[in-house]
């Protein structure tokens, strides 16, 4: 349309219209039916990432895999383990420069938009993908020790502690990643496994999940005069979470993922034909 603008909306649109001569007059409501009944909808958008991991299938594969409790072709014993773990980085506290109204009749809960910076903490927590059990840790920072920190607090605990392998899915952080990393944790406890997944796939990663429940349940507004009513809240979230918890329902599969990797493929071949 000649227009400096990513996306339209319908005043945009309406004023577009009648400056062409489309019409002569149209009501915003028309326009939104008119958009609302079309099958294209192009001021819409969504977020993606196509796969840059060149083994992205089998390490995928190799996660799907322990969701459904199996590994390298064989079922999984009654003492060995899955957990998912990861960090949530950036936890701030955001003191607000006037107090929290509560909702009221015919009023919504009002936030204060200014606020001063009271710090910020990084959670740590591994999720038992059959259990339901989570393990959490506040630290000032990230890094290779307050990783091992909470691979330590999970694997002196039962069953862990005697099990006969306990998987711990990560993703490529540098707290965890690489050769380094595997010597490092499975030397220095015999029963666990790093697998890493895919690069860009934090989809296959089920703490996530959890992690999306805590920033929707206690950090949104986020509203936290200091950093230990923060670390309090959280860790008292993560204690009455679990005593409701039940196992993701994960429906992904192997043949999922190998329909998608042929969708993206063909994808790629008609973008390469282009």
């Amino acid at each position: 349309m000649g227009l400096p603008l990513s996306r339209l909306h319908i005043p945009d649109i309406r004023a577009e219209a009648i400056a062409r001569g489309v019409v002569a007059s149209i009501s915003d409501t028309t326009i939104w039916r008119w958009l609302s009944e079309d099958a294209i909808k192009p001021w819409q958008h969504r977020s993606w990432i196509f796969p840059r991991d060149p083994d992205f299938a089998r390490k995928a594969g190799v996660v799907l895999d322990l969701y459904h409790r199996t590994f390298e072709g064989r079922s999984l014993r009654p003492n060995e383990y899955v957990l998912s773990a990861d960090e949530k980085t950036s936890l701030q506290a955001r003191c607000r420069s006037h107090p929290t109204l509560p909702p009221a009749q015919a009023r919504a809960m009002r936030v204060e938009h200014e606020y001063d910076r009271g710090g910020a903490l990084q959670y740590l927590a591994a999720w038992d993908c059959h259990r339901a059990k989570l393990f959490g840790r506040c630290e000032p920072r990230t890094g290779i020790a307050p990783f091992d920190r909470l691979v330590e607090q999970v694997m002196t605990t039962p069953p862990y502690a005697k099990a006969r392998r306990v998987f711990w899915i990560v993703d490529n952080a540098s707290s965890h990643r690489g050769e380094t990393a595997i010597r490092r944790l499975e030397g220095r406890f015999h029963n666990l496994r790093l697998i890493y997944l895919p690069l860009h796939a934090s989809w296959l990663n089920q703490v996530e999940i959890y992690f999306a429940i805590l920033q929707r349940k206690v950090l949104t507004p986020n509203d936290f005069a200091t950093l230990d009513e923060l670390e309090a809240r959280v860790l008292a979230f993560q204690a009455e979470y679990e005593q409701v918890a039940q196992p993701f329902e994960w429906k992904f599969t192997r043949d999922d993922l190998a329909r998608l990797m042929r969708k993206l493929a063909a994808r790629e071949a008609q973008r390469s034909a282009a």
